[in-house]
């Protein structure tokens, strides 16, 4: 036999769990106050219960669309772009439209770089994937001033990084700094008509440490991120790949390891307890083995897939 307490609010976690626990003790308790406020008790708990679960399913439902980091930034001068992407490596955004009747994107890319003074670049590649070949916007702030600026450079290797024109037109080519240390770069460029006739460019940013003398870029880290910034930009669709498919990997092992600690830390015991006392309800059997396997088939297909 037990009782609650009158104050509904304190401890009502540890109450309901504690209801549920003796739920079947409750049923049989001779004293009807003490079962008709185990009754309350254990609706109140199925109410909240029914909360956190349409809460998960709508919050795992989600697209990864929509909590996209670059849909919430501002620029100085509000520039709309009609597309936004979340990069996949370095903490990379852009931003582009495309006008494809004459050809010409308009990009702001959003980096920030590793140390105070370093670079940031977006460049494309005409030929090949990676960045040797690649015609590169690259910004900085400039070491007297503190101004952004952008320069240009024709990455024909890495022996030789220096500012020169590309191999397309490009202009109206600015940059602005950001309260949060990042770097954003702004240009309008002319698609080459073969680049134009595929809709599709191959993109390559990247992060520097430092500028040197006469525009000499710092070399960059050789980690794996800074390897794998580089990637297919269809420009009719709006979307981006890598060319190995790296692009997608860790976000699958990120979106793995969160299904997996909801799975299991949260539904599995949830599931357990709702075919454990459930039961105790006549009218609700077999309906608790029916909801118990539907929601078992329904996550397992849904972390097969996301996982």
């Amino acid at each position: 036999m037990f009782s609650f307490g009158k104050d509904l609010s304190a401890n009502s976690s540890y109450n309901h769990l504690l209801c549920l626990i003796k739920f079947t003790s409750c049923l049989n308790s001779q004293n009807q106050i003490t079962y008709t406020s185990c009754m309350l008790r254990f609706k109140m708990s199925a109410s909240s219960a029914a909360a956190f679960l349409r809460f998960t399913f709508w919050t795992l439902l989600i697209s990864p669309a929509v909590s996209l980091t670059c849909s919430t930034q501002k620029f100085n001068k509000n520039q709309v772009f009609s597309t936004c992407i979340d990069l996949p490596y370095l903490s990379s955004y852009l931003h582009f439209t495309y006008d494809s009747p004459i050809a010409t994107l308009s990009v702001a890319f959003v980096a920030t770089p590793p140390k105070s003074g370093g670079w940031i670049a977006w460049a494309i590649n005409p030929k090949t994937t990676g960045m040797v070949g690649s015609q590169a916007l690259v910004a900085y702030k400039n070491s007297t001033t503190g101004v952004p600026v952008v320069r240009t450079y024709d990455i024909s290797s890495y022996s030789s990084i220096v500012p020169k024109d590309l191999s397309f037109a490009v202009w109206d080519k600015t940059a602005e700094s950001r309260s949060d240390g990042s770097l954003v770069i702004f240009a309008k460029i002319k698609v080459t008509a073969d680049l134009a006739a595929s809709g599709k460019i191959n993109q390559v940013w990247q992060a520097g440490p430092g500028v040197g003398d006469g525009g000499m870029l710092v070399k960059h880290e050789f980690a794996a991120a800074n390897l794998q910034s580089k990637g297919t930009l269809d420009l009719k669709n709006g979307h981006t790949s890598g060319s190995s498919g790296g692009d997608t990997t860790i976000k699958k092992k990120n979106i793995h390891g969160i299904l997996n600690g909801v799975s299991w830390g949260i539904l599995f015991p949830l599931g357990a307890m709702i075919a454990r006392y459930i039961r105790a309800f006549e009218s609700a059997d077999p309906a608790s083995y029916v909801v118990s396997d539907i929601g078992l088939r329904h996550w397992s297909c849904r972390l097969g897939n996301r996982s």
